[in-house]
């Protein structure tokens, strides 16, 4: 079959403080038509770069492409003019990027973005382009779509606008759809929404499709044919199966392993540290056992935000954030919470440590009520719970050295000084792997894995009994991500912490946790341990939650058949609205299921 797009040894650079740097370096590759093409690696590695200069959107005086031949459908793009480029961009070539909510414009209604791209390209009036505006809003499964062109972006879900960009992105039938990073920051059942449309679209129109990510679940799922870039460079191509069963570089072999994929646990009882091509151990993993000792008691936890309105600014409605959540966690034990965004689970954490004050309900740390603690006693309790946040660059600040930001909760409670902090820090660092010549850098000059462990040494300064991670890899490339969890671990066993684990990727979290609670709109829909979860769900929500996990197989895809979400209600309520208590059935030991109705 004839290439629709062809690279021919592209190299591209970029102009900074230190001269000139390569980012791509003597890329080649092609896109057949109706094929859909992965290209995979980690942050840095140039494929989003490249992506971009197909676009002929790389920032002007930054970065440039200083040779090489991108040709599409016989057209050598790279030398066509502006009002040229102008036409195929939207018309022949389309782009979906990572974060729909930057790409869409807040001031204009979802309906006139949509119409504006189909009037530009296609020539249609004003009425007419409106009507293809809400057949494609159809086309992309936005439900009632007539209402929800006359939204903005921000009444709409991260789904919903990432829908909307799709719908732009195929407005006029591209030949080729590129797809930077399009479910990264989705939810696992949003995403698997996106992946099968996007999958259905392109059988329906023919469109070729240039995947971008470093997720290699999501390439096992989407691409006919990969391509593995490292550095700029491309270190492996073959068809998805090759890759996947007889990957030929190190690199490869490295993200593949790095990968955790849901089900390899199921025959093992305990969280262990995930085995890293390049570890030369020949020491099998140990299990993590942990103990049977309560460190944290919840029940009957509440937590509503109100909702104002009015002149007077008076509260009209309350958002049920968390609704009547109980759970215990044992020290050296980790207990994960998972669901979908606005599900609750982050609330549950900053509850726990008053980030936010609930309503109602019990905290018991180690014999301590923290909710009935005066402000005083609050701050001395902090010292035991430490938090580590999903992104670590908005949490550290910018203008001081990392010494000084991993200091600071000991200077705060007046532990150390002199050499004795001295020491102490550099302590933490050699913990968390990090060498003792960091301690003067700043934020920006470390990686993001650098930066995580850096919120994870300030954690552990103060000796902690339990650190809740919101989120703590998410927002790491695989590899990096395989590191920090093998260091989670590691640090458990040795200092004996326990974890309140918050995330939405369920194979991390069969990973890593000892027990797992499922939440949904505000409450715990299932808890009990690992296992019981993963291998036998019962409540309807938890099944569909695991149906959603892409699997790194190509062999094992996911079809839209295979999904069946119903959208989340909305947490707002009158005041008069009274919450029926959460009742629960145990269908095995420890694993309880809830029986009391919450809308799924």
């Amino acid at each position: 079959m004839e290439d629709l797009l062809s690279i021919r040894n592209l190299n591209i650079e970029a102009r900074t403080r230190m001269g000139i740097v390569k980012v791509v370096n003597d890329l080649s590759f092609s896109i057949k038509k109706g094929e859909t093409l992965g290209v995979v690696g980690e942050s840095g590695c140039g494929k989003s770069v490249t992506a971009l200069s197909i676009m002929n959107l790389l920032p002007e005086g930054i970065l440039s492409i200083s040779s090489g031949d991108i040709v599409f459908d016989n057209v050598l793009i790279t030398k066509l003019p502006e009002n040229r480029l102008e036409n195929i961009r939207g018309n022949d070539i389309s782009m979906i990027f990572q974060e729909p909510m930057t790409s869409l414009n807040p001031l204009y209604t979802v309906g006139d973005q949509v119409s504006e791209v189909v009037r530009r390209h296609l020539g249609l009036n004003k009425d007419r382009s409106w009507a293809k505006a809400i057949e494609l809003l159809d086309a992309v499964k936005i439900a009632n779509p007539n209402k929800k062109a006359f939204d903005y972006p921000f009444q709409l879900s991260g789904g919903q606008r990432q829908r909307v960009m799709i719908a732009i992105a195929l407005a006029c039938q591209p030949k080729i759809l590129i797809a930077d990073e399009p479910t990264t920051a989705l939810d696992v059942t949003i995403q698997a929404e996106i992946l099968a449309l996007i999958n259905m679209l392109k059988k329906e129109t023919g469109t070729a499709v240039m995947f971008i990510t470093h997720d290699m679940a999501v390439v096992a799922q989407m691409a006919d044919r990969v391509v593995v870039m490292y550095q700029g460079k491309k270190v492996e191509e073959g068809t998805v199966h090759e890759i996947f069963s007889n990957p030929q570089h190190d690199y490869t072999k490295a993200l593949l392993a790095a990968v955790p994929k849901l089900g390899e646990m199921a025959s093992k009882k305990y969280p262990e540290p995930m085995k890293l091509v390049g570890d030369d151990s020949s020491i099998k993993p140990k299990p993590i056992v942990g103990t049977e000792q309560p460190l944290l008691k919840v029940n009957n936890l509440v937590t509503h935000y109100p909702v104002k309105g009015g002149v007077f600014r008076r509260t009209v409605a309350r958002v049920h954030a968390v609704e009547d959540v109980s759970f215990t966690l044992m020290k050296g034990k980790t207990l994960s919470l998972v669901g979908e965004s606005g599900c609750g689970k982050s609330t549950v954490g900053r509850s726990l440590i008053r980030l936010v004050e609930p309503t109602s309900g019990k905290v018991d740390l180690d014999g301590q009520d923290i909710l009935s603690l005066a402000s005083k006693d609050m701050r001395e309790a902090r010292s035991n719970i430490q938090m580590v946040f999903q992104d670590p660059f908005s949490s550290l600040n910018p203008q001081r050295p990392l010494f000084d930001q991993v200091a600071e909760p000991l200077r705060n409670y007046g532990t150390l000084k002199g050499n004795d902090l001295q020491e102490r820090i550099a302590v933490l660092f050699d913990r968390v792997k990090l060498p003792r010549s960091f301690m003067r850098r700043y934020p920006h000059e470390l990686s993001g894995g650098q930066r995580q462990r850096i919120a994870i040494a300030r954690a552990l300064a103060l000796n902690p009994k339990l650190i809740i991670a919101d989120e703590a890899v998410s927002a790491l490339d695989v590899s990096v991500q395989a590191q920090v969890l093998n260091l989670m671990m590691e640090l458990q066993v040795d200092l004996g912490l326990s974890f309140l684990f918050i995330s939405h990727d369920m194979a991390v979290v069969e990973r890593v946790s000892h027990d797992v609670g499922v939440m949904y709109l505000g409450r715990l829909v299932e808890i009990g341990p690992r296992p019981s979860i993963f291998r036998n769900p019962q409540h309807p929500y938890t099944q569909d939650l695991l149906k959603a996990v892409p699997i790194a197989d190509p062999n094992q895809r996911k079809t839209e058949r295979d999904l069946n979400f119903k959208p989340l209600p909305s947490p707002i309520h009158d005041l008069s609205h009274d919450p029926v208590p959460s009742e629960y059935k145990e269908v095995s030991k420890n694993h309880f299921v809830l029986t009391t109705d919450c809308g799924y």
